[in-house]
């Protein structure tokens, strides 16, 4: 019985420091880090576009600064609302913290000028939709410049007169971290998530859990 415990105890001097050591270096040795997409110094490129103030924003308003960006249009008849409410969700997990903005960009800029924006916006406020504009912009601009950003986002955005409300936009969130490169997370399968479905509430939950991740990634000691 003695050699019995003699055998427990040893057994507990050398597996417990292993548990503090590995509990006391996570994120550290252990630390997660999301994927980065794209071509090895892909960043979103140079941009300059109108929000529903009128105010110019360009990559200069986000660099710096985690952000999350999507495609929309005003007149969208399906998704867009729904999007735009996960957005809200999103932006409201994660109200306390610093340096998170959000780009919404129409797909229809000839018709989406800032007013009917603004129009927009206080519609959905109106249903209890909250929306901060202090950290979140939805811009206009030229089309082919707004289509052709949407390639470096790895989403489609395109003028289409068979499809329903004219205009063809990925339903997808895009997480942008602060040097301007798209980052994602790993599913539960250990496959790259890529992007998020803004239609989907689940993957909204994921997209709050894999921003503070990349949060927490800035604020990783460097050696």
């Amino acid at each position: 019985m003695k050699s019995i415990y003699k055998y427990i105890i040893l057994l507990t001097l050398l597996v417990i420091p292993a548990i503090v050591y590995n509990y006391m270096t996570k994120g550290y040795n252990n630390f997660i880090k999301l994927v980065v997409i794209g071509a090895e110094n892909h960043v979103i490129p140079n941009f300059s576009f109108v929000n529903q103030n009128s105010e110019v924003i360009t990559n200069e308003n986000v660099y710096g600064n985690i952000y999350v960006a999507n495609f929309f249009f005003t007149s969208c008849p399906t998704i867009c609302p729904v999007m735009t409410k996960n957005m809200a969700y999103v932006q409201r997990k994660l109200d306390v913290y610093p340096n998170i903005r959000f780009l919404s960009h129409t797909v229809d800029p000839i018709n989406d000028t800032p007013d009917k924006i603004s129009d927009y916006i206080s519609n959905l406020q109106s249903k209890n939709i909250s929306i901060n504009l202090n950290n979140w912009d939805f811009v206009t601009g030229d089309k082919d410049e707004i289509y052709e950003i949407a390639k470096s986002y790895f989403v489609s955005a395109s003028e289409d007169s068979l499809a329903i409300g004219g205009f063809l936009h990925s339903e997808y969130f895009v997480l942008i971290d602060k040097e301007g490169r798209v980052r994602s997370g790993i599913d539960k399968n250990n496959n790259v998530v890529g992007v998020y479905d803004g239609t989907n509430e689940a993957q909204m939950k994921d997209l709050v859990n894999d921003i503070k991740v990349l949060m927490a990634e800035y604020k990783r000691p460097t050696k």
